[in-house]
Formats: C-alpha cells, sequence, structure tokens
C-alpha cells in the first residue's frame, strides 16, 4: 500500500510542480541521519516522499491530524508519528530513537508547523536535544517555492509551481556539558535553523535573518 501512495503523491506532484533537487551527495548512505526542512506549505511533507529515493523514512506530524479519518490512514501507511507539538511528548520521542536505530530517517521542521507568514519561525529543541544526545547526523534541507500562496495562485491559472530542494552538509551536534545545557541546547537549535536558512532566499529566513550565525554562514559561502 505505501508504494501505491508513494506512487501517487509522486504523480501528483509532477502534475502541479517542477521541482529541482540539489544536494543528493550530502545525503549519507544507509538511513538512520536526520533530514531538518524548513516549512512553508502543505507540499512540504509530500516532497519528503517525492525527493527521497530512500523511502525508508518517518515525519513527525501534529496530533490534531490523526483526528481525521483519512489523514490517519495516510499516516499509518506513510509511517508517520503523531506527535503532541506542545507538551514533552516522551512515546513519541522514545518511537524516534527506535526507528532511527533501525537505520530509519527523520524527516523533520523543528519550526513545528508551517509559516503562514512565508518566513522561519524560532526551532523548537526537540530534535537538537535528541541529535545531540544520540550522535545522529543532520542533513539541512532548504525548501524553496513551496509556499502556500503561490501554489494555489498557481493551481488557479493551470501552472506548474516551481520548487527547489537544496540540501547542505551533513553535520553532528557536540555532546551536551555538564553546565549550561539549556544555553548550548538554545546554540543546538539555532545552528540547525540558521544552516537551513542561509540556503534560503532573503524572504524567507524571517527569524533567524540577523542572527550572527547565519551570517557567519553565509560570509563562508561567499
Amino acid at each position: 500500500m505505501k508504494t501505491i501512495i508513494v506512487w501517487i503523491i509522486r504523480g501528483v506532484i509532477r502534475l502541479i510542480a517542477n521541482v529541482k533537487i540539489s544536494g543528493y551527495e550530502n545525503l549519507p548512505k544507509g538511513g538512520g541521519f536526520v533530514i531538518a526542512v524548513n516549512h512553508l506549505g502543505f507540499l512540504d511533507a509530500p516532497l519528503a516522499y517525492y525527493a527521497l529515493n530512500d523511502w525508508n523514512l518517518f515525519i513527525p506530524v501534529a496530533e490534531k491530524w490523526a483526528e481525521n479519518p483519512i489523514l490517519r490512514w495516510l499516516g499509518k501507511h506513510l509511517n508517520a508519528i503523531f506527535i503532541d507539538r506542545f507538551n514533552p511528548d516522551l512515546k513519541a520521542m522514545r518511537e524516534m530513537m527506535k526507528r532511527m536505530e533501525e537505520g530509519q530517517t527523520l524527516v523533520i521542521a523543528p519550526e513545528g508547523t508551517r509559516a503562514r507568514d512565508e518566513k522561519m519561525a524560532q526551532g523548537k529543541p526537540g530534535v537538537a536535544f535528541l541529535a545531540a544526545r544520540m550522535g545522529w547526523t543532520i542533513v539541512p534541507v532548504a525548501m524553496i517555492g513551496t509556499e502556500d500562496r503561490l501554489v494555489i495562485q498557481n493551481l488557479k491559472h493551470f501552472k506548474r509551481t516551481h520548487i527547489h530542494l537544496s540540501a547542505g552538509k551533513a553535520f553532528t551536534l557536540p555532546p551536551f556539558p555538564k553546565e549550561n545545557r539549556e544555553e548550548k541546547l538554545q546554540e543546538y537549535t539555532d545552528e540547525i535553523m540558521c544552516r537551513v536558512a542561509a540556503m534560503l532566499p532573503e524572504r524567507n529566513r524571517g527569524y533567524y535573518a540577523e542572527h550572527p550565525r547565519l551570517k557567519e554562514l553565509l560570509a563562508e559561502h561567499k
């Protein structure tokens, strides 16, 4: 069933969008890593199944979507994890760690929800905490052109939306120090988000537009 659903997803995306993908060479072989993305629109999650040749992936999804029987059914067959975005969800975190140990690939938007103003919001620390604690490799991926406004506007005019998915270099976070753990967790979260922001157009960088770490990363690539 999963193969059929992914086949349908890929067909629909080909119909409504022209997708350019770059940076595949930065993806580790064999799975068991994290893909951290920005979240601009409703197409972002389906694009993960379109772009990745390795379908052994899973995506955390807000638990409110489990109330919809169709979305709950899709989530089950697409290996999603329904998660409480507003409270510590230990059950979901344990399930993520279990799946990563099995070699699955976690695709996650640290912002937690899509950017309705088309700009990055402040990232939540969950993935940074797990990645540092477990030593997971992280690949930052920038999604460009998936804004709901653009997609809907183009659909109304029977035009395909131009979308670019760009993967940056893989990296890992150091283990947490014994002191100043909260400060370090914020630093790690900002590191993930700034690496994504560095590949985005200026208009989409939002909360991180003036972040010192983003400026360092942009200077490195000049």
